[in-house]
């Protein structure tokens, strides 16, 4: 069971995690394919938790169990609008 504060903890560390790949292609220069490869799963992974953490927050305002959220498929995830 994941709570909205250990799904939020590992939005921040992938969000860090994100930034500081980022940081380094644009010092290096270098874009190899394993990087893109490991950003390209950050953002999926990323939203996944979103997408999780809203779930979770609408059951619990709409009286519901929280906890019966779950993480969809990233090819479903990937495909929603911001």
């Amino acid at each position: 069971m994941e709570t909205d504060q250990h799904i939020l903890h590992r939005i921040a560390e992938m969000a860090d995690e994100e930034r500081r790949l980022r940081d380094a292609l644009t010092a290096s220069g270098t874009d190899t394919s394993a990087e893109r490869a490991r950003l390209g799963a950050i953002e999926r992974e990323l939203d996944q938790c979103w997408d999780l953490l809203r779930q979770r927050r609408a059951r619990e305002e709409f009286g519901q169990d929280p906890d019966e959220a779950h993480v969809r498929p990233q090819s479903q995830v990937e495909k929603y609008q911001s």
